[in-house]
């Protein structure tokens, strides 16, 4: 029997066996997937909330360690520290995931490279918000394998926290956090400090980010303002070919958000975003880069309700993207969209959303992606739900003028399109145990990518005509006592391409066709909060491996001494094929608490 065939069934005896007669119980609110805030158990879509509760700061090292969680989520890493890498969802190139912070775009428009690029410091993550498949019809251009938001923290008290550790190749990190609470109002301070000598010759890096959070309640309604600041100079040893390379990425974020009334939202956001690219590290004058992006985005939300539960949500977006860099020239362009979402829902028994996005670009090129999904609760215990949904990305600028000893650009790339389908069952067995299984079908057309005949060739950006992919994820969690929570969860994936005489390619057929996660996560002796994982995963047309990390921290009192270890079996593995990445590594420090 096939594996994905083994786990759909393991998942389904799990929930039978363990069926009971409590109905399922509301975990949290997701915003992420759906026009309104809606119950997680009540999305129509395929929604995973990770979370990062304050006092367990201290298992993951970076917030890369959240999005290991899932194996849909492919994360390829160049180097450990959370400051690069690429994600891929369900097969999709790391250009088509779309990352958010609350709500407001992070992608980078000079290259996807850098969507993860994030300048918060870990502290101030509340959680992540996933949505697997295509999400254009709320959040435009980029959602085609999935949308990543990133939900920041509201403190609930005043609290003050430093964290300072040590570890393996030089590693040390100091972090603080300090938020305070008044009636109307909160802020919280956050400062991440992260450096290493590296693991082997020019990998090494240096981590900065500092950031502001306000919050505050008044007469129009309730409002935020996010400043962060980020500052990653790091080694880049065969990152982006054979060669000793360097590079240095500067970020500045700003966003608010506020409220007008109990019906209205208005949005806006500021991103600027560096990069100092040297080819030969010690020899600069060869090939020395230097990039400068500055991003604006503004948004319009408001929601009617609607008589018999339903809601009509409408909106508009409007996003300015500009670029000066020695290498791509100055370039700039302007997008601007609107959107309408009808959705209608009877609790615990039906619900049906539909919407349509138009956006605009260039010159009087349109983008139209529409989005159709609802779901049924069988009996009180299990749900269906199903959806059809169109998705599109436009080309980076990396993507259309860039070039370099080893890649081409291509200024007649044509933007990308996806149709996505998925159906799936929740079940909500009992408190505390839950089984998911989804089955899905992406057809992408005009993937963007970089091929090449012979190696001895240059990387030119092309277009593929049609790319399919079909694709399982299932998933059970159960607690075996209270506190405690274990999750298993697969993912299988197979990709077919009409082929264009193309030898080699250099991302798209790099994803995964098969993945687990087993987790297990939760108190010990009620005093020891402590975290394991083990990831297995099985790339197309290379070796299986498997890593295993873990960590603890003391969950009480003011001094909580904590320890990490990352692949303890010293898996020698590459996420991206000719970057290594290293054995076993220890981080250990302590962590103190004021409250």
């Amino acid at each position: 029997m096939k594996l994905q065939n083994l786990c759909v069934v393991v998942c389904l005896g799990f929930a039978q066996y363990v069926w009971g007669q409590a109905a399922p119980v509301h975990e949290s609110v997701v915003v992420t997937g759906s026009a309104e805030p809606t119950p997680l158990d009540e999305a129509d879509r395929a929604v995973r909330v990770l979370s990062l509760p304050a006092g367990e700061r201290a298992l993951y090292d970076s917030w890369y360690s959240l999005l290991q969680l899932d194996p849909a989520l492919n994360l390829m890493q160049r180097s450990p520290g959370g400051f690069i890498a690429d994600l891929s969802i369900r097969g999709s190139t790391y250009g088509q995931t779309l990352v958010l912070v609350d709500g407001m775009r992070i992608n980078d428009a000079q290259t996807g490279h850098f969507n993860l690029d994030l300048p918060l410091p870990l502290e101030l993550i509340g959680s992540l918000e996933v949505l697997k498949g295509s999400g254009s019809t709320l959040y435009g251009s980029d959602a085609i394998g999935g949308v990543v938001n990133v939900r920041t923290r509201t403190p609930e008290a005043p609290e003050f926290r430093v964290l300072g550790g040590a570890g393996t190749y030089g590693a040390n990190q100091q972090h603080g956090s300090g938020a305070l609470r008044g009636r109307i109002w909160s802020e919280q301070l956050d400062f991440a400090r992260d450096f290493s000598k590296g693991f082997r010759a020019d990998r090494d890096y240096r981590n900065l980010a500092l950031s502001s959070r306000t919050g505050y309640h008044w007469k129009p309604g309730s409002g935020s303002l996010l400043l962060a600041y980020s500052d990653r100079p790091f080694g880049a040893d065969q990152f982006y070919g054979n060669y000793p390379s360097w590079e240095r990425t500067k970020t500045w974020f700003a966003s608010a958000h506020q409220q007008l009334g109990d019906n209205t939202d208005l949005g806006i956001s500021y991103r600027r975003h560096t990069d100092l690219f040297v080819l030969f590290r010690y020899s600069p004058q060869i090939y020395t880069n230097r990039h400068l992006l500055d991003s604006w985005q503004g948004t319009l939300r408001r929601h009617d309700n609607l008589p018999k539960h339903a809601v009509l949500s409408y909106g508009a977006e409007g996003l300015s993207e500009e670029i000066q860099s020695t290498n791509l020239g100055l370039r700039s362009r302007k997008r601007g969209s609107g959107y309408v979402f009808y959705d209608i829902r009877a609790l615990k028994r039906f619900s049906l959303s539909a919407g349509l996005r138009e956006e605009f670009y260039g010159s009087g090129q349109v983008a139209t992606s529409p989005s159709i999904s609802g779901a049924a609760w069988i009996n009180s215990k299990l749900k269906a739900r199903a959806s059809a949904s169109r998705a599109f990305r436009l080309p980076t600028y990396t993507d259309l003028y860039y070039s370099d000893p080893a890649n081409r650009g291509n200024p007649n790339l044509k933007h990308e399109t996806a149709t996505n389908y998925e159906g799936g069952l929740d079940t909500y067995i009992r408190e505390g145990v839950k089984a998911s299984v989804t089955v899905f079908h992406r057809r992408d057309r005009n993937v963007i990518d970089y091929v090449r005949a012979t190696p001895a060739d240059l990387w030119q950006a092309t277009n593929f005509d049609k790319l399919n992919f079909t694709g399982i994820e299932a998933s059970g969690e159960f607690q075996p006592v209270n506190g405690q929570t274990v999750r298993l969860s697969f993912s299988g994936l197979h990709g077919v391409t009409a082929g264009q005489g193309i030898l080699l390619s250099k991302y798209t057929f790099n994803y995964p066709v098969q993945s687990g996660v087993a987790e297990w996560r939760g108190l010990v002796a009620g005093k020891v909060a402590a975290r394991t994982r083990l990831g297995a995963v099985s790339q197309l047309n290379r070796s299986p491996y498997a890593l295993w990390d873990t960590s603890a921290t003391w969950a009480a009192g003011k001094v909580r001494p904590f320890i990490q270890i990352a692949n303890i079996t010293s898996t020698t593995y590459q996420e991206i094929p000719g970057i290594a990445l290293p054995g076993r590594t220890f981080m250990g420090g302590i962590e103190i608490v004021l409250r």
